[in-house]
């Protein structure tokens, strides 16, 4: 897929910083090149199906953002919900809205996403049905 997504945990309508050990643990049977300590990690699921992250740490050792871009569809789709999940994250497609895993979670996003949002299952149909949908 040649576009963006964007996982971001809010708490009040603001951004928190993600974890990056939840992110190490779930990428790590993934990563073909790159990884954590170098901010950006290429990752290749079963299926073939690959994916670029980029995920620079703050000087504070989190991350205010996990991007996803050239990622298939697939596999990678449900690794990609799988990370975001794990990680406390909405999933913000460059176009607007968002997919939460969690009905409790809606109340923390930004009132400007609000309307467009979707809860899924972290899981490569459910995320695939959703990006589809928004």
């Amino acid at each position: 897929m040649s576009y963006s997504i964007f996982m971001l945990r809010f708490v009040d309508g603001e951004v928190v910083s993600l974890d990056p050990e939840r992110l190490r643990q779930v990428t790590e049977p993934y990563v073909v090149a790159g990884g954590l300590e170098e901010d950006f990690s290429q990752l290749r699921a079963d299926d073939g199906g690959e994916a670029d992250l980029y995920h620079a740490r703050q000087e504070d050792g989190g991350m205010p953002c996990v991007t996803a871009t050239h990622f298939a569809l697939g596999a990678m789709g449900g690794v990609l919900a799988q990370l975001a999940a794990a990680l406390g994250a909405a999933i913000v497609p460059q176009g607007g809205g968002a997919l939460i895993f969690h009905q409790s979670d809606r109340r923390h996003l930004p009132a400007d996403i609000e309307g467009k949002v979707l809860v899924i299952a972290p899981t490569a149909d459910a995320f695939q049905e959703a990006l589809g949908a928004l």
